[in-house]
């Protein structure tokens, strides 16, 4: 057996299982951004395939930066996904030496944040490359949801797919690690060509509304909305034009958070000017 990310070493094969031909996201990002008056740049945190990206780049006509940590998913993002520029970087180190009008973090990115240095550390990074009164538009699984709620535990979870002549099964287990507020993931990968199976472990950070406004506001954001949608990966999803509901209970949460213009004092906040260890990848 191997060890790695199927997908994310394989970014064809990504976009493959997780179509969005739509770009639901995208477009869904693009409404938040032009409802609250967002200026043009850009800088999409933890952006894949730069499928997202390059759709606001041309269709909504931005200048947009993306980084992630994956070199395989940002080769595929500039050749398929051309115009936006694409960086190697970390969310909790990167500094770009520019600023932006407003930061993106989609698809559960912001929860490869597993410790509370690990927040403290990205939100400082955002602080420090947006213009005052800037956005930070974030999508995710919410944390709140597991408070009752055990549906996703009920595995292993088994899926196929196909794609160039060979079927793809995934077998995907979820548990929580309490103590360390983690979702934790193990999905083994066979397919019929013979390849051995791929084992990949990933854990998100299980964060909660209440938790999550205290992090934004000891950072110097203030919180817009906080919503558990509509958005591009609800159920149903999102439709132009359709306005959040405004409760917090199902499985995903949508953060729009302004940036203030005063510098909060972080002493003594869990987690200021700590730097944490690497998580691989943005991307599951």
């Amino acid at each position: 057996m191997t060890s790695g990310n199927l997908l994310t070493d394989h970014p064809a094969l990504y976009e493959e299982r997780f179509p969005d031909p739509e770009r639901l996201a995208a477009r869904w990002t693009e409404e938040v951004l032009a409802r609250h008056g967002a200026g043009p740049r850009v800088l999409d945190v933890g952006c894949g395939t730069g499928r997202d990206a390059a759709w606001l780049h041309h269709r909504a006509g931005r200048e947009v930066t993306g980084i992630d940590t994956s070199q395989a998913m940002l080769a595929h993002a500039g050749t398929h996904h051309p115009g936006p520029g694409y960086h190697l970087a970390d969310m909790r180190d990167f500094d770009l030496g520019v600023t932006f009008d407003a930061i993106v973090c989609l698809d559960s990115a912001l929860l490869y944040c597993h410790t509370n240095q690990d927040l403290t550390a990205f939100l400082a990074r955002c602080r420090a490359h947006l213009t005052p009164g800037g956005l930070l538009v974030a999508e995710m699984r919410n944390g709140a949801f597991f408070l009752g709620n055990t549906e996703l535990l009920d595995g292993p979870r088994t899926a196929s797919f196909a794609w160039r002549g060979t079927t793809y099964t995934s077998h995907t287990t979820l548990w929580i690690d309490h103590g360390a507020q983690l979702l934790r993931r193990r999905r083994t990968w066979t397919a019929d060509d013979g390849s051995l199976p791929d084992e990949q472990l990933s854990a998100w950070r299980l964060l909660f509304p209440q938790e999550l406004r205290y992090f934004l506001a000891t950072a110097g954001f203030e919180v817009l909305a906080l919503h558990d949608g509509p958005g591009p990966r609800t159920e149903p999803p999102w439709s132009e034009g359709e306005a959040p509901h405004g409760t917090t209970s199902s499985d995903r949460l949508h953060l729009i958070a302004r940036l203030g213009g005063c510098v909060p004092d972080l002493r003594g906040v869990a987690g200021s000017g700590t730097h944490a260890r690497r998580v691989a990848g943005t991307s599951g």
